[in-house]
């Protein structure tokens, strides 16, 4: 259905390197132009090395699932004549073992709290089919071996 592209950068700025002290910094480019900047989780890579004000790939994992979630939810409820004022999603990944022994993101909850408005308001059982079917529609949980879990609010 088509390709996406992400550019990733970096550059070792006169770092030693072979001795492990350089930056884990880096830039995320997409299309568009739009830049961000990255590096390796401070859980990971201790800082200074790291940057604990940039997106590491274990956010941006979880933050990926979280937006498709949510960009199909709200599909789907438009298509249900639902209007949807805010969602707001709290998203949390777990890293831990494996059962094959190796670290992985092994779990990922996202709980979205959704105000609607308008006459027309869904019931509790219309907004879990919501959810229910926004997770199965979505690429990213569908692309994934991680259990991916809603926990609407």
């Amino acid at each position: 259905m088509g390709e996406y592209h992400a550019i990733v950068r970096w550059d070792r700025g006169g770092a030693v390197f072979t001795d492990n002290r350089y930056s884990r910094g880096h830039v995320w480019q997409f299309d568009g132009g739009v830049e961000v900047p990255a590096s390796a989780s401070p859980h990971v890579v201790p800082l200074p090395l790291s940057q604990a004000n940039a997106v590491d790939p274990e956010e941006a994992f979880v933050a990926a699932l979280s937006s498709c979630h949510m960009l199909w939810f709200l599909h789907l409820a438009a298509k249900r004549g639902f209007v949807v004022d805010s969602y707001v999603d709290e998203a949390v990944g777990v890293m831990a073992r494996s059962p094959e022994g190796k670290l992985a993101m092994t779990q990922v909850t996202l709980r979205p709290v959704v105000k609607f408005a308008g006459e027309r308001l869904p019931s509790r059982e219309e907004i879990d089919a919501l959810h229910y079917q926004a997770h199965a529609e979505c690429f990213i949980a569908s692309s994934v071996k991680t259990e991916v879990r809603c926990e609407a609010r």
